[in-house]
């Protein structure tokens, strides 16, 4: 049963156009249904995470992720009484706007659009998939982008800058970018849906980091979170090998993030007495662990940063993705005809060209960086880990 502070479709702040309802749906039923037809939704099943879509099939991608995020989002949004659909929709929307191999494909692309444009912006991946779903898909005949609802394109910005803020201010009279510029929090469905993210990209890419063989179970147990359950692992199941350690292990630390995220939740809407979803949009963010598990998952983003998306290795994967999106962007700005028929429609040629590379799957970005430059980029062999 839906709870009074749940956002409720009926009472949505609507459409940038107006549309006639959809009777077999309600408005966020109809977002969700939207994301999972676009172009940019399939595209993510080939674009990175942490590593790259040449090095195995067993690694997450963007798509995977993105699915991860929505069955963690509903379970922890189904116990809290919130708007499940409107989680699932955020939650498959979030990455629309990322680029080709992962953040460093992100911090690429941004490092030559503030060279190309030094007050335009740079790169955003958040701002981005905003753009995805506002403007760069085309699949309706009477308008750009996928016409999402408020609170749909509001969980899509997670974050944002203020100069990005003040431009949507300026420019969207759905009022979408006020919140941050007056510090205020969006609806409770997508403070869920950020940190089911990081639930998700959490435990994944521990396991990701595992079977890739750059983190051992031994280095896991430097970490509290970890090592209380893998004992608990170890003491209960003594006879246990392989992979199964690891992935009973991250089974009930996801269960314990969960839990936590639903008790320390309820507990902060009774004790601020919320009672409506405007309410809470006042107040400080409310979907939150306990400061016990606050501590002990930073610990865990520590540890990954360090030994993880740091480690010499993905470094030097990285180091080429950034090479590769760095040259197609310098290819395309100098000669824009090479996009595919790709028209600017009221862009600047650096905009556009991060919109075209931005929407790139690895392979693609691969296959377009050999044909521009004549190059074949010759990938770093990494050590695998026995599945």
């Amino acid at each position: 049963m839906r709870a009074p502070y749940a956002s409720d479709p009926v009472r949505t702040r609507g459409r940038r156009h107006a549309e006639a309802p959809s009777p077999p749906r309600d408005d966020f039923q109809r977002d969700r249904d939207r994301i999972v037809h676009s172009t940019a939704f399939r595209r993510l099943v080939y674009k990175t995470q942490v590593f790259l879509n040449h090095e195995g099939d067993l690694f997450r991608t963007r798509l995977t992720h993105s699915l991860e995020v929505a069955q963690l989002g509903r379970s922890i949004g189904r116990a809290l009484g919130l708007n499940e659909d409107l989680i699932e929709a955020i939650a498959l929307a979030h990455d629309l706007g990322h680029t080709p191999f992962g953040h460093a494909g992100q911090d690429a692309l941004h490092a030559c659009m503030a060279s190309a444009e030094p007050d335009g912006g740079g790169f955003e991946h958040n701002f981005q998939s905003l753009r995805v779903v506002d403007r760069l898909e085309e699949r309706y005949a009477a308008f750009d982008g996928l016409n999402l609802s408020f609170e749909t394109r509001e969980g899509v910005l997670k974050h944002c800058s203020r100069r990005n803020a003040q431009w949507l201010a300026a420019h969207d009279p759905t009022g979408l970018g006020r919140r941050f510029l007056d510090r205020t929090q969006p609806s409770l469905e997508a403070q869920l849906c950020n940190l089911a993210d990081e639930i998700a990209y959490n435990a994944h890419d521990i396991d990701d980091g595992v079977r890739s063989g750059l983190l051992s179970l031994d280095q896991l147990e430097e970490l509290p979170l970890i090592r209380r359950y893998l004992d608990e692992v170890r003491a209960s199941h003594p006879r246990l090998t392989g992979r199964r350690v690891l992935f009973e292990t991250l089974r009930r630390v996801l269960s314990q993030q969960v839990y936590d995220v639903i008790d320390s939740t309820r507990a902060q809407l009774r004790a601020h007495g919320v009672e409506d979803p405007e309410r809470a949009r006042q107040l400080p963010p409310l979907v939150r662990f306990s400061d016990d598990m606050r501590a002990l998952t930073d610990e865990v983003q520590c540890f990954l940063r360090t030994k993880l998306y740091r480690h010499p290795q993905v470094a030097e994967t990285t180091g080429l993705a950034r090479e590769v999106l760095r040259e197609l962007f310098e290819r395309y700005a100098a000669d824009p005809a090479q996009m595919h028929a790709q028209q600017l429609a009221g862009r600047s040629v650096p905009r556009a060209v991060a919109d075209y590379i931005a929407g790139m799957t690895d392979r693609f970005a691969l296959q377009e960086h050999a044909r521009l430059t004549g190059r074949r980029i010759v990938w770093p062999d990494r050590r695998r880990a026995a599945d």
